[in-house]
């Protein structure tokens, strides 16, 4: 059997109308048990002060020998309290009205008996001890518990429908901004337009809040696929050059006859092709990398920027590379990918190499807190502020005559783009500094491991 769906609206409707019904139910108890407690009070303490007053004329009866029933209820005594007063087996004196029913045998005390509220205490005499009973009918009582009932039976359906209708138009009305905010995202979904603001944001209530959540998530998915449309259209750029190059070179190979020589000169500057092509490729999936397919081993820092430093050498043979440490090598292991940081250290190395040609090169890894800095400066002719605000963004390359370093090696605007990537995934970061002549220094942060 399938039940159908009810609507948040519904739902809150029915849970706010059984609420009420529960409470009107616990308080229809409470006053149940108060009323009747106060009536069955009220009557006691009628019975009570009754025989009081009849005591008296009991013992007064019984030590003159009178017993007349209309002497013991007077005025005073309430007309529906029934009066007996028996000796043994004997009835000495007993009102008109009172309840044939009920035994001579009645253990004093008083309590409920059948319909009647009963009060039996013992009466002194010259001939043994009397008993005097009161009775009271309990139909005051069982009137009230009816009255109360019926009052409940009505009540509670009432209170059931007007909560219901009550918690519908408050649902309504509460529910109104998530319909808003409903149409709004459905109307942002449908135009693509992330950016258009959404109703209720920058209120301090609940719904305000999730109205100001969306739309800061709808603006930073915006500003993502941004970024990302525009790393395609740069990647797209830069595969296609080297493409077309290559194809180009091959159609020129392969329209004529030419020598061996020639041959191996174009075949040269194909394999330079694609190890251009290859770089980028291998750039591109760095890149693309995401934190879980990332390696996390402890990596010692220290060993993997003397290999970086050695592969920079051989690339760069005539450049003066340096590297300098305040700690041992076994003493700083970060957690991470030995390869993906070897690529980055290689990748800053190269960036200074590149833009800095016969400048000297530095490379120092220091701990500092629970942190280690790993810095490569260089004495280049620097950056100007307009363009080191921008270098570690993907496929940025600044103007070409630049003399200053920047851009990465490879020439596809990368390399400082990987090395940022790299420290994000590893919970760090890297910073840039450059001054005009002063040349220019950067830092990559990486969190420690141990000490």
């Amino acid at each position: 059997m399938v039940f159908p769906v009810l609507t948040l609206r519904a739902r809150m409707a029915s849970s706010v109308g059984l609420a009420c019904v529960f409470v009107a139910l616990l308080l229809s108890a409470g006053l149940y048990l108060v009323t009747q407690g106060v009536v069955q009070q009220t009557q006691l303490s009628k019975l009570s002060s009754a025989a009081s007053l009849v005591a008296e004329r009991a013992e007064n009866s019984l030590q003159f020998g009178q017993f007349d029933p209309d002497d013991l209820t007077r005025q005073d005594v309430p007309p529906d309290v029934q009066v007996r007063v028996s000796l043994g087996r004997s009835v000495l004196i007993v009102s008109r009205q009172f309840p044939a029913g009920l035994p001579l045998s009645v253990d004093p005390g008083v309590y409920r008996l059948g319909d009647r509220y009963v009060l039996a205490q013992q009466l002194g005499s010259r001939g043994g001890y009397a008993l005097l009973t009161l009775a009271l009918s309990s139909q005051a009582t069982d009137d009230a518990r009816r009255a109360f009932l019926r009052a409940v039976l009505i009540i509670l359906p009432l209170t059931l429908l007007v909560a219901c209708l009550g918690a519908w138009w408050a649902a309504g009305r509460m529910l109104r901004p998530v319909a808003a905010l409903e149409r709004s995202a459905r109307e942002i979904g449908e135009s693509g337009d992330l950016t258009r603001p959404v109703p209720g944001a920058g209120g301090q209530d609940e719904l305000s809040r999730l109205a100001g959540t969306l739309q800061t998530t709808f603006r930073q998915l915006e500003a993502t696929r941004a970024r990302e449309v525009q790393f395609l259209r740069a990647a797209a750029h830069d595969l296609r050059s080297p493409l077309a190059a290559l194809k180009t070179r091959v159609a020129l190979s392969l329209s004529r006859e030419r020598g061996p020589e020639r041959y191996r000169q174009d075949l040269q500057e194909v394999g330079q092709d694609l190890s251009r092509l290859s770089t980028l490729a291998e750039h591109l999936l760095l890149l693309a990398r995401s934190p879980q397919t990332m390696a996390r081993q402890p990596v010692p820092l220290l060993e993997v920027a003397a290999d970086a430093l050695d592969a920079a050498r051989s690339r760069f043979p005539d450049q003066d590379m340096d590297l300098s440490s305040d700690l041992s090598a076994g003493a700083l292991s970060v957690p991470g990918d030995r390869i993906l940081l070897g690529q980055a250290i290689l990748n800053l190395l190269q960036n200074a190499a590149h833009h800095a040609p016969g400048a000297e090169v530095r490379l120092s890894v220091r701990r500092i807190g629970a942190q280690v800095h790993l810095s490569v400066h260089d004495d280049g002719p620097g950056v100007p502020p307009e363009v080191l605000a921008r270098l570690g963004e993907a496929f940025y390359r600044p103007d070409e005559a630049r003399s200053g370093p920047g851009a990465s090696g490879g020439g596809h605007g990368l390399g400082l783009a990987i090395v940022r990537h790299v420290a994000e995934l590893h919970g760090g970061t890297l910073e840039l500094l450059s001054t005009p002549g002063q040349g220019f220094t950067a830092t990559l942060s990486l969190p420690l491991s141990s000490a």
